[in-house]
């Protein structure tokens, strides 16, 4: 787009978005920001605005995603500020940055522009094309931008896609540097069907842990009166009921679409954290070192992630007196959180209402609605339902799910007096060991987590407690000796899990949809599904590629 032009996105007619639910912007190509922070302000400054606005931008690598233009003066100061805070670990892939408290999104995908095309699932309500050098204006390029967009959408490009746009069905309009179109096809269009608008009304979400509120916390920042309903009488008494729990990618050295799935997630909960919890208290984002055990190879090049190399720099010195001579990568990108903290948050946004001890009898389908009735005679009725209760998810969802319990135990005691002696960040590996969270008054270290599959008892063992402090002398050798006499206090719960270790995300009938199975990495993986959940609900962007949010489609559990 050429210097001073205006934009679709960012320039359209003033009654274009008003009124409506949300509004979708599709960049394609990265100008440095310039034109998404002229739509956050007038996003900002219009009273009118939908209520939530989504930019989706391309960018062709990690080089071109890196430009951010520097903060100014002024409100456009402050909001590249807020937009260069988030802006780290831009590998090739999604990365979805959530601003204004969660009711501004960009979601900045980095990858080849066709191919990244194809992943993406959604209709446009205008179009950009910003950074015409990085790829040929083409047939095919035409073709696949107008695949994304919604009849009547707005486009600004180069005028050499005038006669690729026009045989896609746009129009032109207007005069200028640049092309201005409308997409008005005057024929029908195979698989171009109108949208179904979902309104938001009153939704029940079963299950007041980490899946069920981040949930709750999604749909009501769309607008829907929220009931969550849990067996027990306050949130976050199950699994989430962990003391403090390690948020950090699962990477691997090929970048398997595991370590893809767990860096979206750790990105969307830290910024969450962030926002939301008290550093210190409730959270610490201190990164994390990984023991790689016999692994020597490297980690694949994502910023954020680097090689352990004792004694490089000031960080590594650091632990220099607790490293084995084994391979470790460090991991910028993690913290500690206490899920608890989060969960209370999330349920304490406008809209959302908690109620315990809500036993449910049974979920059943009457007309339009859902009705979720409890033992006690109570009932919740509504138009969307979601089943985030953990284990007992399977037994309320029509043809079921398969699921498996994981029993896991942590293992904790006061910081010792000579505490120093300690590492000063979390080491992970063969489970992990966290040394300082504030547990009690004087700080505490935590360690585990045992992983006993098919087991459904949260009984405290000994012989639990002995594995993990084995764990964690292997982890820190040095540590042996200020663990041995510590008088320690353990944790334990039963955590949901698939069959395959990924999150079973989706609808399983009209209006009733799923949010489970997060296995040990709820911290992970729970705001992400939230967000996935709420996206396909309304025809948004999603926050991960086509193919990765396949992967955790609730679908591939047969119905």
């Amino acid at each position: 787009m050429s210097a001073g032009a205006t934009a679709a996105g960012d320039e359209a007619p003033p009654h274009a978005w008003q009124g409506q639910a949300q509004w979708r912007v599709l960049q394609v190509g990265w100008d440095g920001g310039a034109a998404f922070l002229r739509l956050w302000q007038r996003w900002r400054a219009d009273p009118h605005r939908p209520r939530l606005l989504h930019g989706v931008a391309i960018a062709g690598s990690p080089e071109e995603a890196a430009q951010l233009l520097q903060p100014q003066d002024g409100e456009a100061g402050a909001l590249a500020g807020a937009l260069a805070a988030q802006w780290d670990g831009l590998a090739p892939g999604f990365h979805r940055f959530s601003l204004e408290d969660g009711k501004v999104v960009l979601t900045l995908c980095v990858g080849e522009v066709s191919s990244t095309l194809r992943e993406l699932a959604f209709r446009a309500d205008a179009v950009v094309v910003a950074r015409p050098q990085a790829f040929t204006a083409d047939a095919a390029m035409a073709k696949a931008v107008t695949r994304l967009c919604r009849r009547d959408a707005m486009l600004t490009a180069p005028q050499g896609w005038k006669p690729h746009l026009a045989a896609c069905g746009w129009q032109a309009e207007g005069e200028g540097p640049d092309l201005s179109a409308r997409y008005a096809p005057d024929w029908d269009v195979k698989g171009l069907q109108p949208e179904t608008v979902v309104h938001p009304s009153r939704a029940t979400v079963i299950g007041a842990g980490l899946a069920g509120a981040a949930v709750a916390a999604s749909l009501a920042r769309r607008g829907w009166s929220v009931l969550v309903v849990d067996a027990a009488a306050a949130p976050a008494m199950g699994a989430s009921q962990l003391p403090v729990g390690l948020l950090a990618p699962h990477q691997t050295p090929d970048d398997n679409p595991l370590s893809r799935l767990s860096r979206a997630g750790v990105r969307i909960t830290l910024q969450e954290a962030t926002r939301r919890l008290a550093a210190g208290l409730e959270w610490g984002a201190t990164g994390v070192l990984e023991w790689r055990g016999d692994d020597p190879r490297p980690p694949p090049p994502i910023e954020g992630l680097e090689p352990w190399t004792r004694g490089a720099t000031e960080t590594q010195k650091r632990l220099a007196g607790w490293a084995p001579s084994q391979p470790a990568w460090w991991h910028g990108n993690a913290a500690w959180i206490e899920p608890a903290a989060l969960v209370r948050s999330w349920l304490r946004d406008p809209g959302i209402r908690f109620e315990g001890s809500w036993q449910v009898h049974q979920v059943r389908r009457e007309g339009p609605h859902w009705h979720v009735d409890a033992a006690d005679g109570r009932a919740a009725v509504s138009s969307l339902v979601v089943v985030a209760a953990a284990l007992g998810s399977a037994a309320l969802v029509p043809a079921g799910l398969q699921l498996q319990a994981v029993r896991g135990q942590v293992t904790w005691a006061p910081r010792p007096e000579n505490a120093a002696a300690l590492p000063p960040f979390p080491v992970n590996g063969n489970g992990h060991f966290l040394p300082d969270v504030p547990l009690v008054e004087r700080g505490a270290w935590i360690t585990g987590s045992t992983y006993g599959r098919g087991e459904t008892e949260a009984d405290v063992r000994g012989a639990d407690d002995t594995a993990n402090l084995d764990r964690a002398r292997t982890l820190l050798p040095g540590a042996g000796a200020l663990l041995a006499g510590s008088r320690t206090t353990a944790w334990s719960g039963v955590r949901c899990a698939s069959s395959d270790r990924r999150p079973l995300v989706g609808e399983r009938a009209p209006g009733m949809w799923v949010s489970t199975a997060m296995g040990s990495r709820g911290l992970t993986f729970a705001a992400l599904c939230g967000e996935l959940l709420a996206a396909r609900l309304h025809g948004e962007p999603l926050p991960l590629p086509l193919r990765l949010a396949q992967a955790l489609d609730a679908a591939r559990q047969g119905r």
